[in-house]
């Protein structure tokens, strides 16, 4: 099986370069959410990581 979709894979011109873009769009995606987590500030964190204590009134009432 493995033979068949390497096969057909090495047929295709230019077919090494998506692993590339893969890795950079992976490797740019997580850099950028490590760079939000770090920077975030505190308060933002606090007030997002209460909101499923909040009662559903107090939802009813922002909407």
């Amino acid at each position: 099986m493995f033979k068949f979709i390497k096969g057909h894979m090495e047929s295709i011109e230019g077919v090494e370069i998506y692993p590339i873009i893969s890795l950079l769009i992976f490797f740019i995606f997580f850099t950028a959410l490590f760079w939000w987590v770090i920077s975030a500030k505190k308060e933002h964190i606090k007030e997002v990581s209460e909101i499923p204590f909040e009662s559903e009134n107090e939802n009813e009432l922002i909407l």
